[in-house]
Parts: structure tokens; sequence; C-alpha cells
């Protein structure tokens, strides 16, 4: 496990596919920005969150808490996601190579 730890260290900020040991939709692979690497598990930026709509201090409605479906901030933000690998679960990866 420390070489592919090593190897994917040198990946991180870059778009990778990992492939996982595991069924279903999930050993199609996961693509994504490679963000953190750890003895245990890794992190891809799979979803990159949208820009803000509004300044803050324009005339955007939608602010506050129930507007457009619930919670704080603005509901037309979408935040993104992140996906939390364990290294022991990883069957490959694959890279850009230039």
């Amino acid at each position: 496990m420390i070489c592919l730890v090593e190897s994917l260290f040198r990946y991180v900020g870059q778009t990778v596919t990992i492939y996982t040991a595991s069924g279903g939709l999930s050993g199609s692979g996961f693509t994504g920005v490679l963000s953190y690497v750890g003895e245990d598990c890794i992190k891809l930026i799979t979803g990159i969150g949208a820009a803000p709509a509004c300044s803050i201090g324009s005339a955007c409605t939608g602010w506050g808490y129930g507007a457009n479906g619930g919670g704080y901030g603005y509901a037309g933000n979408w935040l993104g996601s992140v996906t939390e690998i364990p290294v022991c679960k990883i069957a490959c990866f694959t890279h850009c190579a230039i």
C-alpha cells in the first residue's frame, strides 16, 4: 500500500479516475480532482460547486432561512461533492500521462 500512496501523492491537484474493488456503479470508477492522500483514505473533489449568483450586498432575492427550499444561504448555489475512498479498496487508478 505504501507504493500506491506514494504514487497517488504525486497527482494531488490533478484529475484522476480511481477504480475500487467493489460492485455496482462504484466499480465503474470515480473521476475527480485528487485533493488529499493519506495512509488510510484519499479524497476526490467529484463535483465543483457553482460560483455565487449574487455578490454580497446586491439586490438579489432568495437569501435567508426557508428561501427556495430551506436552509441558510442562497438556495441556487450548488455546494459540490467530495468522495472519500479507503486506500485498501483501491484496485487501480488512471491519470494523464503529461
